[in-house]
């Protein structure tokens, strides 16, 4: 028996449940104190805050009647206000007919319809709101580059020689002049077949010409989660320089490589610290978002490139960094909801539907590549439960404000018996697309 394989998987496993543990209370947490505070302010009492499902764990009652507790399911959360039969905001009839109109207003069905409709709305906008300072929080720790090709650090690639030291500027590549950062990129993308090339710099003041390495080398800057390169043991910072026995002079020329051979098994050769070794993947069939707003499927062994090294970064302005985060959160949104339309209608793989499983594993993935990285991961999580509670799915805070709409509609809410008709088919839902999510991620949808 391997026991050190065995003791790898094992501590992998409890890396991956911490992490996505750790996720999952912070947007949680962040997502139900959106109801419990707004709900408060609107004058709702609020009587269970729960974090997980099931038998309480911990729990201690505060000096306003609210039990808050730590429940045996870690996976997701309620609050539960006055009037509620369920942490799912059913109405408890029986307790309402005892209750006098004063003492109604503080439930969650007596209260006015603007009141229970921002209890209801502030958990999805908690989660936007967590994502946008997650997102915000990053830009201004790694700051924004300069303007320039200014090298701030390089990365660790097999290249003999002298060549690009920490502080040269590029001014130049083949003698192609880079004045500025895109135009560096623009040129960088037309060396693709060299692994050396010349760059003309600015060293202390002096103007030099040197060589170095393919200013897009091989690199594994990110290893996916649940991808072939994860499989195989890529890690962050291995530098590719073969595949199928041929020499890798830039990362340009891997992804032709891998879509050439449409699926079939590819064998790399890893430069990792000095040392080589080979590794054998399977490409799988992925689905990525396109500049035009829509999808392209292609085979990937999941690592992405970037840059030989990393530029000198500035500190950007607070009104700078949160105009760049709320871009960043509306691009990604617009991808999660345009992919979801896209699996619906047919067009991209349904394989990209995912359980907590493959949740917890796309997070405790992100925790191995670093903070940055987990954060920018919770962020996403975070932006995505916002969107999903607010799909009009009974029990859904969505399907919430679709009842609170028929009732501004009608001048009544729905009636009992249609409230728990429509509240078993949203539960129906939710537990069909969670079984079928499951099943993607336990029998490997590729």
């Amino acid at each position: 028996m391997d026991f050190a394989g065995l003791v790898s998987d094992l501590g992998g496993t409890a890396w991956t449940f911490a992490s996505f543990l750790v996720a999952i209370l912070v947007i949680v947490t962040v997502h139900e104190f959106g109801h419990y505070i707004v709900g408060r302010l609107c004058g709702i009492h609020a009587e269970v805050f729960s974090l997980g499902f099931g038998a309480p764990l911990i729990s201690r009652t505060d000096r306003h009647g609210t039990r808050w507790q730590i429940a045996a399911l870690p996976l997701g959360g309620y609050v539960r206000f006055l009037g509620d039969a369920d942490g799912a905001s059913r109405r408890d009839g029986d307790l309402l007919d005892g209750l006098s109109a004063a003492e109604k207003r503080h439930t969650m069905h007596g209260a006015p319809l603007w009141a229970r409709s921002a209890t209801v709305v502030a958990g999805p906008l908690a989660n936007f709101i967590l994502a946008f300072l997650l997102f915000l929080g990053i830009i201004l720790w790694k700051g924004v580059a300069v303007d320039v090709p200014l090298i701030g650090s390089i990365k660790a690639v097999p290249f003999e020689g002298p060549g690009l030291m920490v502080g040269d500027q590029i001014t130049a590549i083949e003698g192609q002049p880079t004045p500025d950062l895109v135009s560096f990129f623009t040129l960088a993308d037309g060396f693709a077949d060299k692994s050396r090339v010349t760059y003309q710099v600015i060293r202390n003041g002096r103007s030099l010409t040197v060589e170095g390495p393919n200013p897009l080398p091989p690199v594994a800057d990110t290893v996916q989660p649940q991808s072939a390169a994860l499989d195989a043991g890529i890690q962050a910072g291995d530098v590719i320089i073969k595949a199928q026995g041929k020499e890798i002079a830039s990362f340009g020329q891997l992804p032709k490589l891998v879509e050439a051979d449409a699926g079939k098994p590819i064998a790399l050769t890893l430069w990792r610290a000095g040392k080589t070794f080979d590794v054998s993947l399977s490409p799988r069939r992925r689905d990525l978002p396109t500049a035009d707003g829509g999808f392209e499927t292609r085979w990937l062994i999941g690592v992405s490139g970037g840059v030989l090294f990393e530029p000198v970064a500035r500190s950007p302005g607070l009104i700078e960094a949160a105009n760049l985060a709320w871009n960043q959160g509306w691009y990604m949104a617009k991808m999660n909801l345009t992919g979801l339309g896209y699996i619906v209608r047919g067009k991209i793989s349904s394989c990209n539907v995912s359980s907590p499983i493959g949740m917890a594993k796309a997070v405790g993935a992100a925790a191995h590549n670093g903070v940055e990285t987990f954060m920018g991961m919770l962020a996403l999580v975070s932006l995505s439960i916002g969107l999903l509670n607010l799909f009009p799915i009974p029990v859904l805070d969505g399907g919430h404000l679709v009842f609170h709409v028929w009732e501004a509609a009608t001048g009544h809410p729905p009636g009992d018996r249609a409230l728990k008709v429509l509240m078993s088919v949203g539960l129906t839902l939710l537990a069909a697309l969670m079984l079928f999510a499951l099943s993607n991620d336990l029998f490997r949808c590729t």
